[in-house]
């Protein structure tokens, strides 16, 4: 770090030094009994004051995250007790979210346990500072959704030391297998979907994309390249067509590109379709037909009831706090891993 930088900043210089180890701290740069930079280490790196070095410290100490050892330096403070608290972070907040929340929260009430939900907006350097608060802050568990782009987290979670917390990932991840995890098969999902559209006469199926968050979204890519790959495999008389958002329906694109079955990622862009289909007077599913991916509450009840592939939330989260249950009960979760396999539930779309 190079805290001689922004001279003209507001921000002491003792406030930047300050924020930056208890950044790399909370993150598991520097580890629970790893020993830190001395005083004349950052009088050395930094070209500060002696006074400034030890202010820094002494800010450290007070706030727990260091212990001051004379003679020998400063070390991250180890971890200590657990609360009977869960902490879930999540990239955004939408009905399949939510779901997930409600379910994990009912199991976490029925070990007396009190869950908090923090959202990341699908930002890696958030995400993983959440996860280190948490821990830091000795959440008894801590479950994370990932976000959509993995590739600057897996080595954080790999290097993890939580201190007895348990950290699992939940409902996706591109990561690989050093994780404990309770996840669906989105790629399964997909091709069941596709299965059911397949069944139309032939014509054009439309993946309906949700653009709407930022940065790369790593599981709509991978459902993306299975819808037009399974399309593709079975030479069923059938194109695929990928639309970036709802808004570039129209029913001149529907009519031009023959489409006769819509896929869409949630079951939000489920009903904005069909409510432009309505309005159009197309039929449901007598012209289109359409799948969701959620199967929320909104798919169940929304009218016509909407064709929706279930991700087992509740499954989902009955089997992340039995993770936490036998952690507490002192077994070995480390590598504890689950796939599960979302089913297809048809209804009037």
């Amino acid at each position: 770090m190079d805290a001689r930088k922004n001279k003209d900043s507001f921000v002491p210089i003792y406030q930047k030094l300050y924020n930056y180890y208890r950044e790399a701290i909370i993150t598991q740069k520097y580890r629970p009994g790893d020993r830190i930079s001395s005083i004349n280490e950052m009088i050395d790196d930094y070209g500060i004051a002696r006074e400034t070095a030890k202010s820094v410290l002494k800010m450290l100490s007070e706030d727990g995250l260091i212990i001051q050892k004379p003679g020998k330096g400063s070390f991250v403070t180890d971890l200590g007790p657990l609360k009977k608290k869960w902490g879930v972070v999540v990239p955004f907040f939408s009905t399949h979210v939510e779901e997930l929340i409600f379910y994990l929260n009912q199991e976490a009430i029925k070990l007396g346990r009190e869950l908090e939900h923090f959202v990341d907006y699908n930002n890696w350097e958030e995400e993983i500072q959440l996860v280190g608060r948490l821990i830091n802050q000795r959440y008894e568990a801590v479950i994370v959704i990932p976000t959509f782009d993995e590739t600057e987290t897996a080595s954080f979670y790999t290097r993890l030391k939580s201190g007895g917390t348990v950290v699992s990932l939940i409902d996706h991840t591109m990561a690989g297998s050093y994780f404990t995890y309770v996840i669906q098969s989105y790629d399964l999902g997909v091709k069941r979907a596709v299965s059911h559209l397949l069944q139309r006469p032939s014509g054009t199926l439309a993946f309906v994309k949700n653009n709407i968050w930022l940065k790369r979204n790593m599981v709509q890519e991978l459902m993306q390249d299975s819808f037009q790959n399974f399309i593709s495999e079975n030479r069923s008389g059938h194109d695929s067509i990928i639309i970036s958002n709802v808004h570039d329906i129209s029913k001149a694109f529907i009519i031009d590109n023959k489409i006769r079955g819509f896929f869409c990622c949630d079951d939000n862009d489920a009903i904005r379709v069909i409510g432009r289909l309505k309005e159009w007077r197309i039929r449901i599913p007598g012209d289109i037909s359409i799948v969701s991916y959620g199967n929320t509450e909104m798919a169940k009840y929304y009218s016509p009831a909407i064709t929706s592939i279930d991700p087992h939330s509740r499954e989902m989260a009955a089997t992340t706090a039995s993770i936490v249950q036998q952690k507490l009960n002192g077994e070995d979760v480390s590598y504890s891993q689950f796939v599960l396999q979302p089913q297809l539930i048809v209804r009037e779309t």
